[in-house]
């Protein structure tokens, strides 16, 4: 059979939009001759839509956009993914995640998802209503088995335990199908990619047939879908056809084929290349579907500033790119130059704007109220608060979404200023630790350089005191990432990091810091995802909270 992937970028909630995306796709793998034409989970509406479920009228408006794209189609069957809504007064969820099996003008029959992921980023619990039993549908004397994303998860390896209390591929596997679909909207993560495979491959080994997997592209807020469609039969250890990687594609693929190395796209091998793919399809999408053009970053001469500014040159274009440099009193002269350095070689606009006499006015109108108070981090603050304001202003004046440049790293312990640096649209590297930091500029200079030597090798600093080095308050960035990773990201107590070899004040500094400056994470721009958990959606701990592991 011949399987047209329809691997599109959908935008969330914009049904006439992606309608005629999916009308186009459909068309188009029509002409290259497809029986059967597959799209990702919740097409119609995007993946997540979230609370606009609860709108009176969003879920009527998809349903009648999904019967007009139900009547546009012939004799090749169109599954498109949409949110049914339950029958009125049903007990449960108001809604179902569905796959709706469009053929000769009508919707011919509806699957629905089993397993509802409610952990990490996902809460679908709060909206749908697991189905009750497997969806096989008899086409043309096959038997075809339905699911939806998480339905092919329940064994997932990487997990200590199921989620689940059933596996929907148990129970297909005793149906003899000749084919198994998987309509997927699953993000990307670091390691995810390579999770994904072995979980498509275990299906076809279980269930003895081909399995047709179309996940998502684009971003969605701070997700970022990365597609990597393909076809996997349970003949071969290799895909016999994969779509392109954070790229849409349209694709036809004969299920009955052998691999072929020349027609599979790759994997993309190098986690520095998926992260900077990623990044650069999460910054694009963000900002255009926000109906921004031009992206204004701050350019400190730091590392985590230059690395923001290539990412959005790549995603953006040059031309649309604007770096500001906002030295103070005690900013170094070589990080002026490294930010003038890094504008030209980016070849991005670039404008110097000292904020000394802004700063000194500020400093004069509070002089009354701290007079006989020490110095200490208030006036150092100043600065990066001074610095946000006249960024928020040249955003607003010139219709650019500010980029914020702070790492995980920094975000985690609250080494940054509330309404001074984190001021911005989108935090692009915040779910980036500062080693990953450093190694995504080095890669970015794989070609040619971009990021000045200088700006990577120097010590780095927020530059608010005079010789201010980020040492004088942080632990080495290698410990601190190695402890930030055990305790955020793995859930790990104190004792635990601890018993694997790091010095216990150290360790307990650290999650000190992180637990006091849940306040900040709470006000910060949205950021985009690239570790198993990130701060956002997917971690929601209490901002008022005494317990202390």
């Amino acid at each position: 059979m011949k399987i047209g992937l329809a691997q599109i970028n959908t935008t969330v909630g914009d049904l006439a939009g992606n309608q005629q995306l999916i009308a186009t796709a459909y068309s188009a793998l029509l002409e290259q001759g497809a029986d059967l034409v597959v799209f990702p989970e919740l097409t119609l509406c995007g993946y997540p839509p979230r609370d606009l479920l609860f709108k009176t009228r969003f879920v009527a408006d998809m349903q009648a956009r999904l019967e007009a794209l139900a009547q546009a189609c012939g004799s090749v069957p169109a599954l498109i993914g949409f949110a049914e809504a339950r029958a009125a007064n049903s007990p449960g969820r108001p809604y179902y995640n569905s796959i709706a099996w469009c053929e000769n003008g009508q919707i011919q029959s509806i699957a629905r998802k089993m397993l509802l992921p409610n952990y990490d980023v996902f809460d679908e619990a709060r909206y749908f209503e697991a189905a009750s039993e497997v969806s096989i549908k008899t086409w043309k004397g096959l038997q075809i088995g339905l699911t939806i994303c998480e339905d092919i998860w329940a064994a997932d390896p990487s997990q200590a335990g199921s989620h689940y209390a059933q596996d929907p591929l148990e129970i297909l596997a005793q149906s003899k199908l000749d084919l198994l679909i998987n309509h997927s909207a699953s993000p990307w993560h670091r390691g995810k990619t390579k999770q994904r495979v072995a979980l498509i491959q275990a299906a076809a080994q279980k269930c003895h047939c081909p399995v047709v997997y179309c996940n998502a592209i684009g971003g969605n807020d701070e997700l970022i879908f990365d597609g990597n469609s393909q076809v996997v039969t349970p003949h071969f250890s290799k895909p016999i056809a994969r779509l392109s990687a954070f790229e849409e594609s349209l694709k036809v693929v004969d299920t009955a084929a052998q691999p072929n190395v020349k027609s599979t796209t790759p994997l993309v091998p190098d986690p520095l290349a998926a992260t900077e793919r990623a990044l650069i399809l999460g910054l694009r999408d963000y900002a255009h579907k926000s109906g921004f053009k031009r992206a204004l970053i701050g350019l400190s001469g730091g590392i985590d500033s230059a690395v923001v500014a290539a990412l959005a040159a790549r995603a953006l274009g040059a031309e649309n790119c604007i770096g500001v440099a906002l030295p103070s009193a005690i900013s170094s002269q070589h990080s002026r130059q490294d930010a003038a350095a890094l504008a030209q070689n980016l070849g991005i606009q670039f404008h110097e704007l000292p904020i000394a006499t802004t700063v000194a006015a500020a400093e004069a109108s509070l002089q009354p109220l701290f007079k006989g108070l020490p110095l200490d981090v208030t006036e150092e603050n100043l600065q990066a608060r001074t610095r946000g304001l006249l960024l928020m202003a040249m955003s607003n004046k010139l219709n650019a979404l500010l980029l914020t440049t702070g790492n995980k790293s920094e975000l985690a312990v609250g080494y940054c200023t509330l309404y001074g640096d984190m001021c911005g649209g989108l935090a692009v590297i915040s779910d980036l630790p500062k080693m990953e930091v450093y190694a995504l500029a080095r890669y970015l200079n794989r070609e040619h350089i971009t990021i000045p030597i200088n700006t990577i090798e120097k010590p780095p600093s927020a530059e608010l005191r005079p010789d201010q080095k980020d040492s004088d308050s942080l632990p080495d960035y290698t410990l601190l990432d190695a402890i930030l990773e055990r305790y955020v990201e793995r859930g790990w107590s104190a004792q635990d990091i601890t018993a694997d070899g790091f010095e216990a004040e150290t360790v307990r500094s650290i999650i000190r810091m992180v637990d006091r400056n849940e306040y900040k994470r709470k006000q910060a721009a949205p950021g985009l995802k690239t570790t198993p958990l990130a701060f956002g959606v997917g971690r929601r701990m209490p901002i008022v909270q005494k317990y202390s592991n």
